[in-house]
C-alpha cells in the first residue's frame, strides 16, 4: 500500500494587515501583507473553512475521511483536543480517528509522516491533514520583531492510498529536535507551568524598542536564524544521502516560508537555483505550519511544479524542531 498527496486547499482570513513598503525591515523580510483572524475568529474556524473548500472542490467527500490530523499551536481549549471538535463541525464519521499535533513550522512534515504511516500500514485510506494557526492573537501590536512577520491561515491536505503504485510518493523523511532552543520562540505565560496572572500582562520594552508581556509571543530572531543556518543544511544533506541523490535530482524545493532574508541565505548556502526554489509569502506572511502546503499548491497552480516532479519539503523553527522529506507530485486537478 502506497500513499500520495491527492489534494491541497487553503484559507486565509479576510482582514489584511499591511507592512510599510518603505520600511527597511519590510524590504529585508519581503513580507508586505498578512491576513489576520478577526477578534472572534479562531484557528479552528480557519481550519473548517480550508477543509470545506477542499470538500466543495469535489476532490473528496467528508464521508471518505477515516483519520483527521490537526496541526496547531492555537488550540481552542487545553482540552478537549480541537481535532475532536473539527470532526463534529466537518461532519466526519464517528469512526474517524482524530488527534492534535502541537508543532509549528515543522508541523506539516511531521503530519505527512504520520499520514503516510496510517495509510501504508492499512489503518486509514484517506487522511485529512489540517494545519491552522492564529499567531496574531499572541502578538503585541507594538512588537515589530514578530508583528511584521506572522500571518494567520489554514490548509487542508488529503493523503490517500494509491492502488497498484510501484513506490510511495511521500518520503523518505529526516527529523530533528533540540529543546535547548525552546525559549527562543515562545509564549511564556498561559500554560500550567506559568499560569496567567495580573503580572502576565505587564508590558516591558526591550533594548530594540519592542513592547511585549509574558502573555505575548517572543522570538529571538538572531538565534532562530543561526539555528536555521546550521540545522537546515545538515537536514537537507541527510535527506539527499537517504535518497541517494543530489540537489540536481530534485525538480523543486519548498522550504518553510519564514522570510526572504532567511530563505535567500539558505538557498545560496545550499546552491539551489532560484527557479527551483519557492518564495510564496509576500502577500500572506509567515503562516507557521501552513507555509509549506500554501506554497506547494500555489507553485503547482502557477505551473512552477508539475505532476511527476520530485519536490523537497523542509520545515524548521519553534521547538527547536525540524523535518525534511521528498514527495512526488500527483495532485488531482
Amino acid at each position: 500500500m502506497k500513499s500520495y498527496i491527492k489534494a491541497i486547499d487553503y484559507y486565509v482570513p479576510e482582514i489584511k494587515d499591511e507592512n510599510d513598503p518603505n520600511d527597511r525591515l519590510t524590504a529585508k523580510i519581503g513580507i508586505y501583507v498578512k491576513n489576520i483572524a478577526a477578534e472572534n475568529e479562531y484557528a479552528s474556524d480557519l481550519a473548517v473553512a480550508a477543509a470545506s473548500k477542499l470538500f466543495t472542490s469535489g476532490k473528496c467527500d467528508p464521508s471518505e475521511i477515516d483519520f483527521l490530523l490537526y496541526c496547531t499551536q492555537s488550540p481552542d481549549y487545553y482540552l478537549p483536543t480541537t481535532a475532536c471538535l473539527l470532526q463534529d463541525r466537518l461532519g466526519l464519521s464517528t469512526s474517524c480517528g482524530a488527534l492534535d499535533i502541537n508543532l509549528g513550522c515543522s508541523g506539516y512534515i511531521y503530519g505527512l509522516s504520520l499520514a503516510k504511516g496510517l495509510v501504508e500500514t492499512g489503518m486509514a485510506k484517506n487522511v485529512l491533514l489540517i494545519t491552522s494557526d492564529t499567531y496574531s492573537k499572541y502578538i503585541n501590536p507594538l512588537d515589530r520583531s514578530v508583528k511584521l512577520l506572522f500571518g494567520d491561515a489554514a490548509t487542508a491536505t488529503l493523503i490517500s492510498l494509491e492502488d497498484n503504485a510501484d513506490s510511495s510518493k511521500i518520503g523518505p523523511f529526516i527529523f530533528g529536535t533540540d529543546g535547548r532552543g525552546a525559549e527562543e520562540l515562545i509564549v511564556p505565560a498561559g500554560g500550567l507551568r506559568e499560569p496567567l496572572s495580573s503580572s502576565s500582562f505587564e508590558e516591558v520594552v526591550d533594548d530594540f524598542g519592542n513592547t511585549r508581556s509574558r502573555s505575548n509571543l517572543y522570538m529571538n530572531g538572531a538565534e532562530i536564524f543561526n539555528f536555521a543556518m546550521i540545522e537546515v543544511p545538515k537536514a537537507v544533506q541527510a535527506l539527499l544521502m537517504k535518497n541517494g541523490s543530489t540537489i540536481d535530482n530534485f525538480d523543486y524545493f519548498v522550504f518553510h516560508q519564514a522570510n526572504q532574508y532567511m530563505l535567500e541565505s539558505l538557498r545560496r548556502k545550499l546552491n539551489i537555483p532560484k527557479d527551483k526554489f519557492s518564495i510564496q509569502f509576500a502577500d500572506c506572511g509567515n503562516t507557521v505550519s501552513s507555509t509549506i502546503p500554501i506554497a506547494l499548491i500555489r507553485d503547482f497552480n502557477e505551473n512552477k511544479i508539475k505532476n511527476g516532479d520530485k519536490v523537497m519539503l523542509v520545515g524548521f523553527g519553534v521547538g527547536y524542531s525540524w523535518g525534511a522529506c521528498s514527495i512526488t507530485m500527483n495532485i488531482n486537478v
